[in-house]
Parts: structure tokens; C-alpha cells; sequence
């Protein structure tokens, strides 16, 4: 069964070696300027054998940050910091993606070098607490964006995925999932607009569609994916019409003939299959928690072209050839996921073959 996850493929314009590629985490280890270090390039070029590389989020703007240490794109020193990182990845043979992650309101000023307040679609606080320099605090009220600064955050990302292809990478990840910004405006709780960007399916869809767009005109749509979540609740998102709203929106993306959609799982295999459907690209898929053989198996059932792991891949820097040749896989450790220095992040050991 695993012999299916061997074979090459592509993903718009990025060739494949196989189909197990390294799922997106946050770690929490650039430094406070947002820059990637020379650490960062050691974990991901450790990883280089997977079949594609999608980094931890980096924030397209400013504004774009909501947790401490994180990369940005759009600086000249974070761009100088992410070209050590790809070098060091093609060095070794590989394929990265950066991801853009604008968190929106799952963010809080203490975390964030100016310390203004979150933005969103609407003026709607999340229920829920968010790490910060002082420890635990509630994430707080943020303020709504105006139709015209919409279309200046679709230009950040646009602006971002230039800088992402200027330090190197093969292409860039919108982050849409999770509870960030794109998933708010498609949420019906975070977002209660009145604007060309609330209300029906259609208006909520927009400003994802308009982001993917938008990168992809710049970069290329052979260089540009889009991750999704379908009911995810993290970050107090609702969504009443889960099953309408996926497929309006993939049906909306699809002509942009983009690189991949990549779809974090969580078991409504009904609303999987009609996504499938109408999706006529290369879909990748993260099915967490579940092992690598039903990983393959959604291959072999035309669900997935690629899979996606994560915490499989943070503590087995050749993931790889372990599972290639057989082996035991290394036991990761939660208490090191965040922060911190080389323990737990590129201390992992690699197997004697």
C-alpha cells in the first residue's frame, strides 16, 4: 500500500520526487524582528527529503502577526533571513513553500512590534485566550476593516508572495484555515459585515478568492496553493453552512488553475469527496492523527495526490527514508513544539541505515 506514496507528481509548476510532503507548524524561533535564522534553515533543510516543504506561517504585513517569534515576508531583512532557509533546502534537495498567515483577530498587541489592535472583518473578540511575553491573556476586541483597507491587505499578500519568490522559494501557501483571516471572512460569526465582503456565500468567499487571485497573478498560479479547513472551530469560528460554502468557494478558485489546494481533515469524508469533485487540480491533503498507511490509502482512493504530516515530520528529520526502510519513528515532544533553542527542533535524531 505505501508504494503508492513513492511515485512522483506534480504540483503546478513544482515537480514532486513522491507524494509526503511536510505540513505547515508553527515553531516559534525567528527572531523578534521576524527574521528566520540560521537555526530555522538547519530544521528545514533537515527535512529536505519530503516531497514539498510548507513552511510555519509568515506574516504578510505588520498587522499580519499574532504570536511571538514568528517569520514575516515583508521586510528586506526577513526576505534575507527566508533566502538562507531555501538555499539551505535546494542545497540539500529539496522544494519549499512559504506560507502567508495573516491571523487576523487571533492575535494580541503584546505580540506584535507596534502594539495596535487586531484587525478583522468585524469588531467581533474571539472567545479564548492567546500566549503573550507576560503569559495567558484573553485575546481582545479587534477593529473592523474598512472596504478599503480589504483591498490593501489583498495587495499585502500579493506584495508578500513577490518577496516569498524573491528569497527563494518555489512558490507560496495562503493560509486559509485555522481561524486566521481568510477563514473569518468565510466564518458567520467573525464576520457580520454589510459590505461587498459579508453576508452571502458569495460576498464571504470574496475575500479569499480575491487573495488567491492576487497572488496568483504575481507569482503565477503554478507557484500558489491555498490551505482550507472546512468546520474547523479553532479560534471560535462558526460556519452554519459549511457544506454550501466549500464548494462555492473551491468552484470559485478553480479556474485560477492554482498549484494545489491542501485540506486539513477532519473527517466529513461526504464534504472531502464533493471538494474532490469539483477541484481539478492537484488537491493535497492532511488527514492528522492518522497513520501513514491511511494517509496512502487516500491516495490510492483518489482522495488526496499528496499528504501531508506534521508532527511526524518535526521529529523525524529523515521521515522519509524511516518509513521508507521500515523503521521506528521518533517520539516528538509537545513541551518543545514553541520556542526555545535547538532542543527539540534539531536535535532529533536521524536513524543509522
Amino acid at each position: 500500500m505505501l508504494d503508492i506514496l513513492w511515485s512522483p507528481t506534480t504540483a503546478g509548476e513544482i515537480g514532486l520526487p513522491h507524494r509526503l510532503a511536510m505540513a505547515p507548524m508553527t515553531r516559534n524561533r525567528s527572531t523578534a524582528a521576524g527574521v528566520p535564522t540560521e537555526l530555522v534553515a538547519e530544521y528545514y533543510s533537515q527535512r529536505a527529503s519530503t516531497a514539498l516543504i510548507i513552511t510555519e506561517g509568515a506574516q504578510p504585513s505588520e498587522d499580519g502577526q499574532g504570536y511571538v517569534l514568528t517569520p514575516g515576508v515583508h521586510t528586506d531583512e526577513q526576505v534575507a533571513g527566508w533566502r538562507k532557509v531555501t538555499d539551505a533546502v535546494h542545497a540539500a534537495g529539496g522544494r519549499i513553500v512559504i506560507q502567508l498567515m495573516h491571523v487576523g483577530r487571533a492575535a494580541h498587541p503584546d505580540n506584535t512590534p507596534h502594539g495596535r489592535q487586531p484587525v478583522a472583518p468585524s469588531a467581533v473578540r474571539p472567545v479564548g485566550e492567546i500566549y503573550t511575553p507576560t503569559g495567558l491573556q484573553d485575546m481582545p476586541e479587534p477593529r473592523e476593516l474598512s472596504t478599503d483597507e480589504v483591498a490593501r491587505t489583498v495587495d499585502d499578500y500579493r506584495r508578500a508572495a513577490a518577496a516569498a519568490i524573491a528569497a527563494g522559494a518555489d512558490g507560496v501557501e495562503i493560509h486559509g484555515a485555522n481561524g486566521y483571516l481568510p477563514h473569518q471572512f468565510l466564518s458567520s460569526n467573525a464576520n457580520l459585515r454589510t459590505d461587498r465582503y459579508g453576508g452571502s456565500i458569495e460576498n464571504r468567499i470574496r475575500f479569499t478568492v480575491e487573495v488567491a487571485k492576487a497572488v496568483a497573478d504575481e507569482i503565477g498560479g503554478g507557484r500558489t496553493g491555498l490551505r482550507i479547513s472546512p468546520a474547523n472551530t479553532l479560534n471560535d469560528i462558526e460556519e452554519k453552512d459549511t457544506h454550501e460554502l466549500y464548494p462555492a468557494l473551491v468552484r470559485a478558485l478553480a479556474p485560477l488553475d492554482l498549484a494545489y489546494l491542501h485540506i486539513m481533515h477532519l473527517g466529513d469524508d461526504e464534504l472531502l469527496d464533493r471538494l474532490r469533485g469539483v477541484w481539478p487540480g492537484t488537491l493535497v491533503l492532511n488527514r492528522a492523527g492518522s497513520d501513514v498507511a491511511a494517509r496512502a490509502k487516500d491516495i490510492i482512493d483518489g482522495r488526496a495526490d499528496v499528504v501531508t504530516v506534521g508532527t511526524m515530520a518535526l521529529a523525524n528529520p529523515d521521515l522519509v527514508e524511516r518509513i521508507r526502510a521500515g523503521v521506528s519513528l521518533n517520539t516528538p515532544d509537545p513541551d518543545t513544539f514553541y520556542g526555545g533553542d535547538a532542543v527539540g527542533y534539531t536535535d532529533y535524531p536521524s536513524h543509522t541505515f
